[in-house]
């Protein structure tokens, strides 16, 4: 059964693979300040998959941002407990002139691994997204859903560290599905599950479809509209009905959009 809480705060009381305090975010200067986000608490445990769902707009991408450290917060504190956080974004964004298993390489290298430790755990990696017959390809001769496979076989290499423990890890994805034809983005929900569980890397997920939300996630967090601020969490996802949970969810959608269309 879902439990619903009407607060940013999860009932984890446990070392957070990642945790934010009074987030807050504005863009441009005082008078003319932005704020994207205000005042955002969310934890996320280590192993735990959580859903960040919101409409267009509400700060989604920008929270992912800064926990990745790509920006800093305006206010707040936002603790990490894990090896830096590997980002997976709507772009496969692969090196081009590099092979799937090269591109897959590129972060153990800068990691540290020596060539024949990097070779191997890339081999492994593009065998855990089933590609293990096409690390010799470059980008142009795989599909979009190929190429997003090897975005998240390079995602995981980017959390490994030299003599790191592998279940310490964080993974941030940005709607890393939207651009996918229906059927490719279904496999693709699927074998990110199976990857998820083989693994136990920590993950949070940004998307604003409620149903793939309802289908990935142990928990959806749901932000307001701009200024995005925590209002609604749902716990325990897997345990509830998917139909009942995703109406319920998607009726409180709708009301935040509601209520910031109509401010």
């Amino acid at each position: 059964m879902t439990t619903t809480l009407p607060t940013g705060r999860s009932n984890f009381t446990g070392a957070a693979a990642v945790r934010l305090d009074g987030v807050r975010k504005a863009f441009g200067t005082a008078g003319r300040a932005v704020v994207a986000l205000d005042g955002v608490d969310l934890t996320v445990a280590p192993g735990e998959f959580v859903c960040l769902l919101g409409a267009s707009g509400c700060g989604k991408s920008t929270l992912l941002n800064l926990v990745a450290g790509l920006d800093a917060p305006s206010a707040g504190e936002i603790t990490l407990n894990t090896s830096r956080p590997a980002v997976m974004f709507q772009e496969a964004a692969l090196m081009p002139w590099l092979t799937a298993a090269r591109n897959v390489e590129l972060p153990l290298r800068l990691a540290g691994f020596g060539r024949a430790e990097r070779r191997e755990k890339a081999a492994e990696l593009l065998e855990l997204v089933r590609l293990n017959g096409a690390g010799g390809k470059r980008p142009h001769e795989l599909s979009g859903g190929m190429r997003q496979r090897v975005a998240l076989a390079r995602a995981l290499a980017a959390t490994l560290r030299v003599g790191g423990d592998p279940e310490q890890s964080l993974l941030l994805m940005d709607e890393p599905f939207a651009a996918l034809d229906a059927i490719t983005r279904d496999v693709l929900q699927s074998e990110l599950l199976r990857v998820y569980r083989s693994t136990g890397t920590s993950v949070l997920f940004v998307t604003h479809d409620v149903r793939e939300a309802v289908r990935l996630g142990q928990r959806v967090v749901l932000l307001s509209s701009r200024p995005g601020r925590v209002v609604r969490e749902w716990t325990d996802v897997p345990l509830a009905d998917a139909e009942e949970l995703t109406e319920e969810i998607t009726g409180h959608l709708r009301e935040v959009i509601s209520t910031h269309a109509a401010a």
